[in-house]
């Protein structure tokens, strides 16, 4: 087979896979390609949680943890209870939360795995201060796992793995060769940086607008927001690598947008009675 019928052939199914497997981001309606089953990462994710609840330390601060099971909850009832109202069909409907606080004062973060599976470091709550500041970070990571951020960023990880290994065989090895003369992966870092870096903000992004939507419905203060990112950015203060070399949107960045989507939010997503 010469290689225009081989690029024809390999298109046009790449075509009906994809075209097949677009969705929207819940309320944004951003345009999603998703390749990879759902059901499938939820029940990896589920499986990586238990090993990390058996290595990591966890907190026997009670009262913390009550906090953020808590706050889950009511997150958990205002998202379902929106998408009803909304007649839109429930993203986490099969999700099982659950929430850790593991020990660990050096690091301040907190993640959110594919079907609600949440950790929060007791680092983190030196950045988070109150119940607002906690409940903000926690909505930033339920938005992740709501908008299915890890099934995209897969499926994007196998299309851009499998177009470089098609573009390299119809080129004749001009990809490797690239890598082979320099020395390293440099076609894999340049779609790294041009590519899955800018992807990956946008998804923090929508994470922080659909965080503080999730807080607002949950009836938490989501003016807290701002003062967490300027709390994390003097924290980071000549730490942060350039925005175009990271994952995330610079903490000014984020400042601007949420400072701009604010009053916007308040008004358009009141608290719901749970």
């Amino acid at each position: 087979m010469n290689r225009r019928k081989f690029l024809t052939y390999v298109g046009c199914g790449c075509c009906g896979f994809v075209i097949n497997s677009c969705t929207t981001a819940p309320i944004t309606d951003r345009k999603q390609l998703k390749l990879i089953p759902e059901a499938k990462l939820n029940a990896q994710a589920a499986q990586i949680y238990e090993k990390i609840k058996e290595k990591e330390k966890l907190s026997k601060d009670t009262k913390s943890l009550n906090e953020i099971k808590e706050i889950g909850k009511k997150m958990e009832d205002a998202i379902s209870i929106y998408f009803e109202n909304s007649n839109i069909p429930d993203p986490t409907i099969y999700f099982d939360w659950e929430y850790i606080l593991i020990e660990n004062k050096k690091v301040k973060n907190a993640w959110c795995m594919p079907g609600g599976k949440i950790a929060v470091y007791t680092g983190m709550l030196d950045i988070t201060k109150n119940t607002n500041g906690l409940a903000a970070v926690m909505g930033h990571e339920i938005a992740h796992a709501v908008a299915k951020h890890s099934v995209e960023r897969a499926s994007r990880g196998v299309l851009l793995n499998t177009s470089t290994q098609v573009i390299d065989i119809l080129s004749g090895g001009k990809l490797s060769s690239v890598n082979r003369v320099t020395g390293m992966n440099t076609v894999g870092l340049l779609s790294q940086i041009g590519i899955m870096n800018p992807f990956n903000r946008k998804q923090e992004s929508e994470a922080d607008y659909l965080g503080m939507i999730f807080s607002s419905l949950s009836g938490y203060d989501i003016r807290e927001t701002v003062k967490i990112w300027e709390r994390m950015k003097e924290q980071n203060k000549g730490k942060a690598p350039p925005e175009f070399m990271s994952t995330h949107p610079s903490a000014e960045n984020r400042i601007k947008m949420i400072n701009s989507r604010m009053n916007e939010i308040i008004l358009k997503y009141p608290p719901l009675k749970i």
